[in-house]
């Protein structure tokens, strides 16, 4: 999913659930931080102390994803939870929408609501649940089983103006790594497979992203085609899983909700409207601030949504490096969301996945 839904449709979400306006836009700006968050560089502080940082993620053309050291601490845990079918290792290791596991690390996070980083660890776990909706059937960790066909792609009906612009995306991405030619395309051929081919839904490009499509495709390995892959459907059922797990941190914490609420299904219509616009990405994100506005989406009323601020965080992490008390930086947001995406990590790593069978880091 992109910022439209790990931001704009999160923090709709939040609030539909009843939870305040402060508590929701940090949920959500937690949850567009774990792909904005790629860098690792230790902040060090004048009186000796440091915070070790760990990324939550890497741009979607970064060299580094081919790492394989990163795929494990990286996309296995924060993007492509491991669904656990299948008798191979690496079949088990293929995200699933809703899966036993995902479900099992939603209510695990839930018991953390008192701590400090807990609004935070709620927009990780928001991000992390919210892509197995969109990220199912590939896998975190390269894998010829990510491989699709390049001309397999069937995107169904869309209008024209949107299928040129989608189309093009892909001729774009798929112009920078040529499989054949000289050196300097070799070189990119080999990138390619390292990064996009192999590693989680490069080889689809950003079609497991996009809303509103109704698709196909083929994999490569098996020549099996994924038919009817109905994004306005599992984007429907993944906004009214995050009303739930919100309605159950609503219900935890009532310091952080209002005293109504919305259903889903009272909402679900509207959801379903946005979902389905053939739009840009923020074309996406204006069909969510205009809903917020027109009051059919909160218990309480018409509201806009706060525009995502990129720099926010990263600001206060930079700002960090030239202080001299590190007992500051345990008030900050940014702060928290590095607790919480250690304890996210470490807990799915050593204890959840593990508890299935499953040694990944």
């Amino acid at each position: 999913m992109q910022i439209d839904m790990h931001y704009y449709g999160t923090y709709a979400m939040a609030r539909a659930a009843g939870l305040n306006r402060d508590a929701s836009i940090i949920i959500a700006t937690a949850a567009q931080f774990v792909d904005d968050n790629a860098d690792k560089e230790s902040i060090k502080f004048k009186d000796g102390a440091r915070i070790d940082v760990d990324a939550t993620a890497h741009h979607a053309l970064d060299i580094k994803n081919i790492d394989e050291e990163d795929q494990r601490q990286i996309w296995v845990p924060f993007h492509f939870l491991p669904g656990n079918e299948g008798s191979s290792y690496t079949e088990r290791l293929i995200c699933r929408k809703n899966s036993r596991i995902a479900r099992e690390m939603v209510e695990h996070n839930l018991l953390l609501l008192n701590e400090p980083y807990a609004l935070q660890l709620m927009g990780i776990t928001a991000h992390v649940y919210a892509d197995t909706f969109s990220h199912y059937g590939f896998s975190g960790i390269s894998s010829r089983k990510n491989k699709v066909v390049n001309d397999s792609f069937d995107l169904g009906k869309l209008d024209q103006k949107t299928e040129s612009y989608i189309r093009d995306k892909e001729k774009r991405f798929k112009d920078k790594y040529p499989k054949e030619g000289g050196l300097l395309d070799n070189i990119k051929s080999w990138f390619a497979e390292g990064l996009s081919g192999a590693l989680g839904h490069g080889a689809a490009v950003t079609y497991p992203d996009r809303p509103y499509l109704v698709w196909s495709f083929e994999y490569e390995e098996t020549n099996q085609r994924c038919e009817t892959r109905n994004n306005p459907q599992t984007f429907l059922e993944g906004c009214e899983a995050l009303h739930e797990l919100f309605r159950k941190v609503a219900e935890a914490r009532s310091d952080l909700a209002e005293e109504n609420y919305k259903d889903f299904s009272s909402i679900e219509g509207t959801v379903k409207e946005i979902l389905l616009i053939q739009k840009d990405k923020s074309g996406r994100i204006e069909a969510w601030k205009e809903a917020a506005q027109s009051g059919d989406l909160f218990a309480t009323g018409a509201e806009s949504i706060p525009p995502y601020d990129e720099n926010d965080w990263l600001n206060q992490r930079d700002d960090l490096k030239d202080t001299e008390e590190s007992s500051i930086a345990l008030n900050l947001p940014v702060y928290h969301f590095y607790q919480a995406a250690s304890i996210h990590r470490i807990y799915v790593l050593r204890n959840l996945l593990p508890s299935h069978g499953l040694v990944v880091a």
